[in-house]
Order: structure tokens, then sequence, then C-alpha cells
């Protein structure tokens, strides 16, 4: 059986493999997550538990999900669990504290102001673990696939390994840039190559939004620990 959930025009059709079942970036995380959940409930439900899922990109940089491994796919975990299904829906700073421990150890181990990791996860997902954006980008810190893979996170949904491998990534800027966080955070939004021997945060209105929110945040957790 074959199941297609797209937004694609039907040429993709012919490219799918019997078991495969694929869904299109552009849709809402939570309705998918609800319809993957549904779907796995009712299509498979002896194999639900043991069930694995992966996203890829195609050539055109478009995001999928599909029951099927292979080169390039990244596993995911499916939030068949009530609490992960409502996470979008919850006050997630209440989850903040869970992330302490491991903020607080990679912060250490790679020489990360504990504050600016803190700021880049409010700015990237809002502590969010299953946040997906529309270009991609996974979990609580928004790995790409590629630099998740890179930076040694088999699981980019999992907050122990999606934190470390973005301070691991963050730590590599900050050294590329002489320690420079306006620069390493543009870097981390717009990428290395557009910053790097540049001594500026380039002309993207989207990176310069960025980097201010990063350290706006920065700035008040700073200003908090001072009261």
């Amino acid at each position: 059986m074959s199941i297609i959930m797209s937004q694609q025009k039907n040429e993709r059709y012919n490219d799918l493999k019997t078991d495969a079942f694929f869904c299109n970036r552009k849709l809402n995380r939570g309705f998918l997550n609800l319809l993957l959940s549904t779907l796995a409930v009712l299509l498979f439900p002896g194999m639900v538990a043991a069930a694995d899922f992966y996203t890829f990109r195609d050539k055109g940089g478009d995001v999928y999900f599909t029951n099927i491994p292979g080169h390039g796919h990244h596993k995911v975990r499916l939030p068949l669990k009530k609490d992960k299904l409502q996470m979008s829906g919850i006050n997630v700073s209440c989850h903040i504290e869970a992330y302490e421990p491991i903020i607080a150890s990679t912060s250490e181990h790679f020489t990360v102001d504990s504050d600016l990791i803190r700021a880049v996860i409010k700015t990237e997902s809002n502590f969010n673990p299953q946040a997906i954006s529309p270009r991609g980008a996974l979990g609580l810190m928004q790995l790409m696939p590629g630099t998740a893979q890179e930076m040694g996170v088999a699981d980019p949904f999992d907050p122990v390994e999606n934190i470390r491998g973005g301070v691991r990534y963050l730590s590599r800027l900050l050294v590329a840039l002489d320690g420079d966080f306006s620069l390493a955070l543009a870097a981390y939004n717009a990428g290395l190559s557009r910053v790097i021997g540049q001594n500026k945060v380039p002309p993207i209105q989207e990176t310069r939004d960025y980097v201010e929110r990063v350290l706006n945040y920065y700035r008040n957790l700073k200003n908090v620990k001072k009261l």
C-alpha cells in the first residue's frame, strides 16, 4: 500500500516506493504529527511501537518524511505520546529546567556562555524539541540535517543530542570568528561563508533580525541575574 501526503504534482508518484509515505514540508507541524500518528495507528497497529521514521531533503530542497531508511535519511521519533502531541499548544517555558543540565555541561565542555546557548534555543525553537522550520531545520537548536550529521547528531529531536551538536557547532563558529557573538550568530543563521572575512553581519534582513533577537534575549538573561 502506498500512502502519499504531499502538495506536489502527480509526477512524483512514480518515484515513490511501495511502503513509503511522504509529507510536504509546508504542512503544519502539529497537523503533521497528528496525521502521521493517526495513520500509523490505523494502518500499522501491530508495528507502531517498533516503527522507525526518517526525514530527508530532495534535490529541490523540499523536506519529506518516510518509513524507509536510506542514504541521507535522518531518523526521527514519531510523537505518539499525548505530551508530545500537545507540545505546540503548551507553555514550553515549564520544560526549560529539564534542559539545564545539558546546557550547563555543553557550556563548560565547549566553552560557550550558557546564557548565549539559552538565547539561541529561545530564538530558534522557543524550547520546543520537536520544532521543524520551513527550511527543514530540526529540534531545539534548529540544526539542518547536514549540520546535524557533521556534528554527530543521530536524532535531532533528542534534546541532549541536539543541544550538544548545536553548541559544538556554535563553538566552532565562535573560534573561527574570534569570539565575536554577533558574527558567530550571523554565521549560525546564514552560514559561515557569508560572514568569514567580511568582519560584519551580512546585509540580510532575516539574519540581522535574528542576531538582534538572540542578543536581546542574552542581555535580558544577564540583567535578570544582576537583580
